[in-house]
């Protein structure tokens, strides 16, 4: 499999201000264009403003309601910081690249943070068919957010390619005493829509790295696979994971 050297492409635009990570929303700025390109190849460079070299790359989205904590998960995941406090929500669409260590492979995540309001839709929407997997969240402290998985089900059904994986994250599982929308809810919605499930945490950092390796692994085994291997067992996989991590918690 031959490399490449990822590449920082002429004209991209300058990324938006993050969205918000306390469900606090404000005035954004210009909506970001539609794609040109679509399908990231790792036989020609992407967007990128790293140097990294990679094997392979996928299109990840970041998609649900306003306020759940998209921009927050991805920064975490990129950067391993939180963004405090109150900030400005994403407007149209922002992206980010990380290199990851896949079983001895280079897969590079282009990950695509999109706008919640209903007003960003015709943009997002544009997004939709060339994205490999989908990341879609709820805020566990917002029963309104909860209730809207279904549409943006809908909506991913509607719009994005047939065999796309589809993640469900209820974010924000470090706010205890605030949780409106249980565990088991989540569980049993993933469960009815056969999608894989798990809680995550942009300001505890609570499986976030988990949920983007999970789908980073899922879309390397489907690149990579040989007839005779055993499909790659998304849900098992993060099950397992986080009993491991459970057990070594102090």
């Amino acid at each position: 499999m031959s490399r490449k050297k990822a590449v920082k492409a002429k004209g991209s635009s300058k990324s938006p201000k993050p969205s918000p990570c306390s469900g606090r929303s404000g005035k954004g700025l210009a909506a970001a264009a539609a794609p040109s390109g679509g399908l990231v190849y790792p036989s020609r460079p992407s967007i990128s403003n790293s140097g990294e070299f990679y094997d392979i790359a996928f299109k990840v989205m970041l998609v649900g309601d306003s306020g759940v904590g998209k921009t927050c998960l991805l920064v975490r995941f990129k950067d391993g910081a939180f963004l405090a406090g109150s900030f400005i929500s994403t407007v149209g669409i922002d992206f980010r690249n990380k290199v990851l260590n896949i079983d001895a492979l280079k897969v590079k995540l282009q990950i695509w943070d999109t706008a919640g309001q209903e007003r960003f839709r015709s943009v997002t929407h544009a997004y939709y068919r060339d994205a490999h997997a989908l990341l879609l969240l709820y805020d566990v402290t917002n029963k309104r957010s909860f209730d809207n998985i279904r549409a943006w089900l809908t909506e991913i059904h509607e719009y994005a390619q047939q065999d796309v994986v589809v993640m469900l994250l209820g974010n924000k599982a470090d706010s205890t005493h605030d949780r409106v929308v249980k565990r088991e809810e989540g569980e049993k919605l993933a469960k009815e829509f056969g999608v894989p499930f798990m809680e995550t945490s942009a300001k505890s950092g609570l499986n976030v790295e988990l949920a983007f390796t999970a789908v980073a692994k899922e879309l390397k085994h489907r690149t990579t696979k040989e007839p005779d291997e055993p499909k790659f067992q998304l849900q098992e996989y993060v099950d397992k994971e986080m009993r491991t991590a459970g057990c070594c918690r102090s």
